[in-house]
């Protein structure tokens, strides 16, 4: 009786989670027992959390009508209830709908699937042009049309202040503004990276010697973190992604300020190397 009420306890610790699962999702970043992904900040991911919605609910009643299945086999057709086995060999309506069946529902997925790939790949005009460039084991960012390029390298630990979290906070972090459409362009280096930021629904490996690209527009202001997610050597782990969305006010006066300090940057190294 102590094993069976020790089960309820658990089975029912574990519906609370994943019925409560949203609740565990940090903004931009990931949360300790998280289950599900992380809340959308986008159009994009707001459709890929439906899509997955919709999709566990078929594969649960699909898994759910097995289980019923094999409950009835093993109840009705065990030898002890049917000593006398049937000799049927096939059964011409069973079969049509064991085949129509599950092709209604390979339709009932791949439209809304079909969807959601077209809106990943049909990008808008841009507001905003970015191109991140993976390195072992760094992100590099370039704002072409702003003549604004930098690294961004993952703050050490010993280093990191209150509310920047471990192994997520950089030292310069991309900036963007909000409700703008922001192309990136991602490419590589040295070997193959990932440019991946979860709540925006973004994920696109960095290629040597191609330049692929995404994109994305972010809906609300904040901090979104990101990770490489491609296997890239030994300092994979430690090449984080910051994303910080802000104003478009906010936005000029960053850009301003980056200017300012670029230039006074070349400044004081072109009087170093006259020197």
């Amino acid at each position: 009786m102590a094993i069976f009420d020790r089960l309820k306890v658990a089975v029912g610790a574990a519906a609370s989670l994943v019925l409560c699962g949203a609740a565990y999702a940090k903004e931009g970043q990931p949360a300790p027992w998280q289950i599900g992904f992380q809340p959308g900040a986008t159009p994009i991911m707001d459709q890929i959390r439906s899509f997955h919605t919709y999709v566990t609910i078929i594969i649960t009643l699909i898994a759910l009508f097995v289980l019923g299945l094999l409950v009835y086999v093993m109840a009705r057709f065990n030898e002890k209830s049917n000593p006398e086995p049937s000799r049927t060999t096939h059964n011409t309506p069973l079969e049509i709908a064991w085949t129509v069946v599950p092709v209604l529902i390979l339709v009932a997925i791949a439209i809304p699937s079909f969807r959601l790939l077209f809106a990943q790949y049909d990008f808008p005009k841009p507001d905003l042009t970015i191109t991140a460039t993976g390195n072992q084991w760094y992100w590099s960012y370039e704002y072409p049309d702003q003549g604004i390029s930098f690294d961004s390298i993952m703050v050490p630990e010993a280093d990191l202040k209150p509310g920047q979290p471990r192994l997520l906070a950089v030292d310069r972090e991309v900036v963007v503004p909000v409700n703008k459409n922001v192309i990136v362009g991602i490419k590589s280096n040295d070997v193959i990276h990932d440019w991946a930021v979860p709540a925006f629904g973004v994920k696109l490996d960095a290629v040597p010697g191609r330049l692929q690209t995404t994109w994305f527009r972010a809906e609300r202001e904040g901090i979104y973190y990101g990770q490489c997610s491609e296997l890239c050597g030994r300092n994979h782990a430690f090449m984080p992604i910051e994303v910080r969305v802000v104003s478009q006010a906010e936005f000029d006066d960053w850009l301003a300020k980056t200017k300012a300090a670029a230039a006074l940057d070349s400044a004081g190294k072109v009087a170093a190397a006259q020197e």
